[in-house]
């Protein structure tokens, strides 16, 4: 198995399927990595999300000449499906131990 980066998540927010398209939506998505130059776009340097309703993914846009970035891959749906999973669980869990303070 290998392991593609990904862009960052800062804000969780929701996958769900209409017909034949996957919408996902309210999802914040940051950079890569620090050093990356493809996803700023060269007259404002803001990101900009790449989301695809028929394959269910979400990623970001590429600014580069021919638009391909090497550099990550986006989130699939099913990938975003699992995250809001597993924040459901940690959220549900009950602090066995008392909070600091």
């Amino acid at each position: 198995m290998t392991y593609q980066q990904k862009p960052s998540i800062f804000q969780v927010g929701k996958v769900h399927e209409s017909g034949d398209s996957v919408i996902v939506s309210g999802w914040g998505l940051g950079m890569c990595a620090p050093s990356c130059r493809c996803h700023r776009n060269p007259t404002d340097g803001q990101l900009a999300l790449a989301e695809d309703q028929a394959g269910g993914s979400l990623g970001l846009r590429s600014f580069t000449e021919d638009g391909v970035c090497d550099c990550c891959e986006a989130w699939t749906a099913a990938e975003l499906t699992a995250i809001l999973r597993d924040v459901a669980l940690v959220e549900a869990l009950d602090s066995s131990e008392p909070a600091a303070g």
